[in-house]
């Protein structure tokens, strides 16, 4: 199909379905469903702005301003119609290694350039080639092992002690019994919650657990949540690298992040098409446009990465959304906490690692889906997972990348005596042609 008949179809799939961005009979079911998913993309962001080493006000400014690309793309070239955009908790851990590696003041290089090798990968409709050469249970086993890692770092949160307080050399004193006794009955509370409506109303587990959180902070003395005051300023992203190793390993680590970013939408895309209220379709290439555009303006104020996260999008789904002005009304309440951030304050850590491990444990969790593809599947992507988990993320999946295609060259050369040439001219055609398999 040539690119002008892509077109048409596109646009005549938009009329069917009416406005992305708005539809006058949605406006009272998106107004709504936009409160209620902020609610829980707040507390959300935060703890992912804390896992990747950014000031949160640089994480809700990232949300905010992504939201508004989303809404103003959706009206001519709408990817998904009520995916949620906001920073991804799959790649809090690569931008905390980026800081640590490059430094903040570089970061705004390294998602610049996301954003370039993004525009390549849309420009050309690359990205339908990712998932064929990176296979989706090698996905999940990614970002499982990223789940391991932001559910070890926030765990500790359910334990702290109250700013002030020395830690003695006995481990169980009366501030530690008070903390650890609100994390448990926050943890009890958010189950609690989450089972009886996570298919009806999803925001309310977070939201009840940020209410007890609040209240217990006035009567025990607990940790709170700190926010850094950020002088935004709009500037150029130019780096300051000193060797030429350095500008090599931030190009290539741009690259990966792009890549993982990419799959990641894909991936995302393929779940919100299931759960759309009308059953509309996804555009992945379209999505991906609102993505770099929103990842390189997001560059030009120091800020992260973005994408339409399944956890958000799927709240926003049952919490009413028909079209993108509910990710309008996310960005604008996310606005008004950016300008405002004293009242992020009255939040405890403990709130913040309750939600935050058990965003983690549903990384992991995701590599029952991978079940489904076998044996195989469930043990190579299990071996990512810890190889991320412990090697590091992007030597974890190069490793268990390579040793995918060597299992299966040694499977078609060895065992069904495939010639070595015919193997390699095979692999590559797969990326010609959707419909070739390797026999």
């Amino acid at each position: 199909m040539s690119e002008n008949s892509t077109k048409a179809v596109e646009n005549i799939a938009v009329e069917n379905h009416g406005s992305a961005a708005f539809q006058k009979k949605y406006l009272w079911a998106d107004l709504q469903a936009g409160v209620i998913t902020a609610t829980m993309a707040i507390p959300l962001s935060i703890g992912i702005a804390l896992m990747s080493d950014y000031p949160i006000q640089v994480g809700l400014a990232t949300v905010a301003f992504a939201a508004l690309i989303g809404f103003l793309f959706a009206w001519f070239r709408p990817g998904n119609y009520i995916g949620a955009p906001g920073i991804a908790a799959g790649l809090a851990p690569i931008l905390a290694l980026g800081v640590a590696e490059f430094g903040i003041e570089n970061m705004a290089f390294i998602v610049f350039m996301t954003s370039f090798y993004q525009a390549i990968i849309w420009k050309f409709n690359w990205q339908r080639y990712l998932l064929m050469a990176v296979p989706t249970y090698l996905v999940e086993g990614l970002l499982a092992g990223i789940g391991l890692k932001i559910a070890l770092k926030f765990l500790p949160f359910l334990w702290m002690l109250p700013e002030g307080i020395e830690a003695s050399e006995i481990f169980w004193t009366a501030d530690r019994v008070n903390v650890v006794v609100l994390s448990s009955i926050g943890v009890v509370l958010f189950t609690f919650l989450f089972q009886k409506f996570k298919d009806t109303k999803p925001a309310i587990p977070y939201f009840g657990l940020i209410i007890f959180g609040v209240i217990s902070a006035i009567f025990i003395d607990v940790n709170m949540l700190e926010v850094q005051n950020v002088d935004f300023k709009i500037a150029a992203p130019v780096p300051d690298f000193e060797t030429w190793t350095l500008w090599a390993y931030a190009l290539f680590f741009a690259l990966i992040l792009a890549i993982v970013d990419v799959i990641e939408q894909v991936m995302s895309n393929a779940a919100i098409e299931k759960i759309d209220p009308l059953e509309r379709p996804c555009n992945s290439n379209n999505s991906l446009l609102s993505i770099w555009v929103a990842n390189m303006g997001s560059s030009l104020f120091g800020g992260m990465t973005n994408l339409d996260g399944l956890a958000k999008s799927s709240t926003n789904r049952l919490a009413g959304a028909y079209t993108k002005l509910s990710v309008l009304v996310i960005g604008v309440l996310i606005t008004f906490f950016i300008f405002k951030s004293q009242y992020l304050s009255h939040l405890p850590y403990f709130a913040l690692a309750i939600i935050m491990v058990f965003v983690g444990m549903k990384m992991i969790l995701g590599l029952l889906h991978v079940a489904k593809h076998g044996e195989y599947a469930l043990l190579l992507g299990t071996l990512c997972g810890l190889l991320v988990f412990q090697v590091g993320i992007f030597e974890g999946l190069l490793i268990t990348l390579a040793l995918h295609e060597i299992i299966h060259f040694v499977i078609f050369t060895f065992i069904d005596k495939m010639d070595p040439k015919r193997f390699i001219k095979k692999y590559f055609e797969r990326f010609k042609d959707d419909d070739i398999e390797m026999s």
